[in-house]
Order: C-alpha cells, then sequence, then structure tokens
C-alpha cells in the first residue's frame, strides 16, 4: 500500500474544489498512528513559541468557564470544535510553510461557526445519554444492593458500579470517534454537522488498529507530560492537534 504524505494540505472546502477529498475515508496501515504523532511534532518545532502561547490562552479560558457554574460548562463544550476548527485551519497553513498566529485559535468563529457549535451541541447531548443511562444502571443496582441488605446487597451495588462503568466506556469511545474528524470535515470540506460525526465515526472505525496504537501512545505521552507540574501539556496539545490534523489529512485527503 502506497504511503500518503499526512502533510498534503487539503485545499480549501467542498464549495471550493480542489485536493483528492474521499468522503468515505481510506484505510491505513496500523504504524500510521505513530506517524501521525510525529507529524504533529513537527508542526509544533515549525513555530513552538505561538503553539505554546495558544495553549496557555486555551487553557486559560477552559479554566475560566469551567468556574461558571452550568453557563461555563455548556458554553464550553459548545465552543471547544470552535477552537479545534481555527487552530486545524493553522494546521493546513502551517503545513504548507503559511501563517501560523495567536489569531489562529479563533479562526473558527470567522469560518462554520454555526455548523462547529452544533458539533459541539450533539457532543454534549451524546454525553448527557451516557450519563443518563450510567446513572439509571448504577443507581438502580445501588438501590437494589440497599433492598438486599448487607452481604449480598453490597456485591450488586459494587457490580452495578462497575457494569456502569464499562457501560460508560463503551458507548463514550463511540461518540470520541464521532467529533474526533468531526471539526476538520467542517471547517475544510463543509459537511453538515451530523453528516461530519457519522462520517468521523466510520473513518475511525475502518482504521481501529491504527487508532489504538495511536491512543496508546498518546496514553502514555500524556501521563509524562503531566508529571513535571503538567508543563508537558503545553508541548502534548500542540502535538496532538497536529496528529488530528496530519491523520485527517491522510485518510480523508
Amino acid at each position: 500500500m502506497a504511503e500518503q504524505n499526512p502533510f498534503l494540505a487539503p485545499e480549501g472546502n467542498a464549495g471550493q474544489g480542489g485536493g483528492s477529498f474521499d468522503p468515505a475515508g481510506r484505510s491505513v496501515e496500523a504504524g500510521r498512528g505513530l506517524e501521525w504523532l510525529k507529524q504533529g511534532w513537527q508542526l509544533f518545532t515549525k513555530n513552538p513559541g505561538i503553539w505554546i502561547a495558544v495553549s496557555v490562552i486555551l487553557i486559560v479560558i477552559a479554566v475560566v468557564l469551567s468556574l461558571v457554574p452550568v453557563v461555563g460548562n455548556l458554553a464550553l463544550n459548545f465552543l471547544m470544535p470552535v477552537f479545534a476548527g481555527g487552530i486545524l485551519l493553522g494546521c493546513k497553513s502551517l503545513a504548507a510553510d503559511g501563517d501560523f498566529g495567536i489569531d489562529t485559535l479563533f479562526a473558527g468563529f470567522k469560518q462554520n461557526t454555526t455548523q462547529l457549535i452544533l458539533v459541539g451541541v450533539f457532543y454534549l447531548v451524546g454525553v448527557i445519554a451516557i450519563t443518563v443511562i450510567v446513572f439509571l444502571i448504577g443507581g438502580g443496582a445501588a438501590v437494589t444492593g440497599g433492598l438486599m441488605g448487607r452481604g449480598p446487597g453490597v456485591g450488586v451495588a459494587i457490580g452495578g458500579f462497575i457494569v456502569a462503568m464499562l457501560v460508560m466506556l463503551a458507548l463514550l469511545v463511540p461518540l470520541l470517534m464521532a467529533v474526533w474528524f468531526a471539526p476538520a470535515l467542517v471547517v475544510f470540506r463543509d459537511v453538515a454537522p451530523l453528516d461530519a460525526m457519522k462520517t468521523s465515526f466510520s473513518a475511525c472505525l475502518k482504521n481501529i488498529v491504527p487508532f489504538i496504537v495511536y491512543g496508546v501512545i498518546l496514553f502514555v505521552l500524556y501521563v509524562i507530560a503531566l508529571i513535571p507540574f503538567g508543563l508537558g501539556m503545553l508541548i502534548m496539545l500542540p502535538v496532538t492537534m497536529g496528529s488530528v490534523y496530519a491523520s485527517y489529512a491522510e485518510i480523508f485527503e
């Protein structure tokens, strides 16, 4: 299988044409998961100062919004795909040796903003649905265990909790798969939010092995990044976003 170039920058959106866009997404080899991270690192090293500044600003925005009860968390969920869209546009420019500035973080507010926000809305709906299901399973087991009394009741409650956590994981992974490529499909190809999420899920499922490799390596890197007072996150966030762009460009473009 011929190797695709992850740095082949998408040529605009669907309305502008260009590129070799594959709307279904291509299947790639397992080892490409590691290559995406390498490409993400290369994008970071092209302009590390701006990348770190963008990361700091994004972290500050996230912390400030999370401190606002209810409304802040809602806004954070709705806006994260918008910020992601802007950063991905910046990755495209950087991959082509173009401009990459702090304003990149806010580029999503100038292009396909409503569609990007809707990705966040649909993601939040999914999270709420998963939370309700997990609560019903865990809560039902707790009530049943309470009625049974000590001894067997404790076992039932613990078993219910374990099942609830497994169900949460089983449902959360597909949801994350659905949003992985969604912002990129929206900003680069003007795909409708729900269609973008369906396509993202399908593409991730088609490439489940390289994504497992990618996920394991990424998990290890994030653990390491958290050790020095979390300062490694200022590098891992840019590398992750760069790797998202690299995986999108290889699979779709």
